[in-house]
């Protein structure tokens, strides 16, 4: 009898974490959304058409060409930093030192982190700062370009703060944000970056989004 009970109890575990794996909710999408008229055999049909990061090129810290296409089938978490920050960059670039930690044996997960300063901040400088944090390019890009289009692409695509102000000690104003996007370019989740719980919940929620996708 204490076997049959325990063979049942086993197969209920079993069931009810199936069951609650199933029911999960699915992350958030972030920004604005259209509905759209399409045909389909002949039939019209409403289609939501979500807020996607927009098409981008830039150079990493290995001269690399850096373009959406880089992330195609990725998932990414995104943020805006520049090496010479002595506010909010430290704590940021501590906390995303663990978020890369996270992701070692995740092939399909991978970190892009853009400069707000592309004048100081040049490929020599990034790649100097890479190695020194010791992470690799084939998971961490960092970023440099035209500071315009750096300062776009935060403001329009990833709706973080990134532009110059000269009453702030470095020149500079900046969000602390990291950005979770998935593998169709939509913004999924969005955390402080400098708060070790919020980015304990990016960590949980990587692995969240993956399962959407079936990894």
């Amino acid at each position: 009898m204490k076997t049959h009970y325990w063979i049942l109890l086993l197969m209920w575990t079993g069931l009810a974490a199936c069951s609650n794996k199933e029911k999960e909710e699915k992350l958030p999408i972030f920004g604005y959304r259209e509905v759209v008229a399409r045909e389909v055999d002949g039939k019209k049909v409403a289609d939501t058409v979500y807020h996607t990061i927009a098409e981008f090129e830039f150079l990493n810290q290995d001269s690399a060409v850096i373009t959406h296409q880089t992330f195609n089938g990725k998932i990414y978490v995104a943020d805006f930093f520049f090496t010479s920050c002595r506010t909010i960059c430290p704590k940021m670039k501590t906390q995303m030192l663990r978020v890369y930690d996270s992701i070692q044996s995740l092939p399909d997960v991978l970190i892009l982190s853009h400069t707000i300063d592309p004048e100081h901040d040049d490929v020599a400088l990034l790649h100097d700062f890479a190695d020194r944090l010791g992470v690799s390019s084939s998971k961490w890009h960092f970023v440099t370009g035209e500071q315009d289009k750096i300062f776009s692409i935060a403001q329009t695509s990833y709706f973080a703060t990134a532009m110059a102000d000269n009453t702030e000690p470095d020149g500079f104003i900046h969000s602390g944000a990291f950005l979770l996007i998935d593998k169709e370019r939509r913004i999924r989740g969005k955390y402080d970056g400098t708060m070790e719980d919020d980015v304990n919940r990016l960590i949980t929620d990587i692995r969240r989004l993956r399962r959407e996708y079936g990894e």
